[in-house]
């Protein structure tokens, strides 16, 4: 089990990447690479394999950057709740005196 630093660097990355995925300006550009690399898909020509490949990856890897962050998010989520329960195990020790 983490400890409580490691804990609240989880959270503190999770706050981070909440704040990325709220912001408009990388919302922008995220809509903007799949609109464009999905774009550029279709209009391949249909022996041109290696382009189609390239732009698929490429809208692929867009998405996986959003998802990515979003795990971060969720993962800070748990990180608190368990960093919120180490906390109040520990007062309750301190508490009733078991230390």
């Amino acid at each position: 089990m983490p400890d409580d630093i490691e804990l609240q660097k989880q959270v503190n990355r999770g706050v981070q990447a909440k704040l990325l995925l709220e912001n408009s300006l990388l919302t922008e550009a995220f809509a903007s690479l799949e609109t464009e690399y999905a774009n550029a898909l279709f209009l391949t020509k249909l022996e041109d394999q290696p382009a189609r490949e390239k732009f698929y990856l490429a809208f692929n890897v867009v998405g996986k950057v959003r998802n990515h962050l979003t795990m971060m998010v969720q993962n800070g989520h748990v990180a608190a709740t368990e960093l919120k329960s180490l906390t109040a195990d520990a007062e309750r020790k301190k508490k009733f005196g078991i230390l």
